[in-house]
């Protein structure tokens, strides 16, 4: 079941930003925020698997990763 959000005391210039930048797709802004809260959501959620990677290849390692590792580790969990 949907749930119903309220956000109180959003400055004028932020919810003048948002409504013209969801009039700009043709969108509400109702609808304009739910497609960005769904994006923010995802993109959350691929930061904490992001990170349970990193903390898996530490403790594999046994140390700090160097970054090629940790992009090697990350495209293979994606299968990559």
């Amino acid at each position: 079941m949907s749930k119903v959000m309220q956000i109180r005391d959003v400055p004028d210039e932020v919810h003048d930003a948002l409504v013209e930048a969801a009039e700009a797709e043709g969108l509400s802004l109702t609808r304009y925020l739910l497609r960005e809260l769904e994006h923010l959501a995802k993109r959350a959620q691929i930061v904490r698997d992001n990170a349970a990677v990193i903390r898996r290849t530490q403790s594999r390692i046994q140390g700090k990763p160097d970054r090629r590792t940790i992009l090697s580790v990350l495209h293979e969990g994606r299968g990559d």
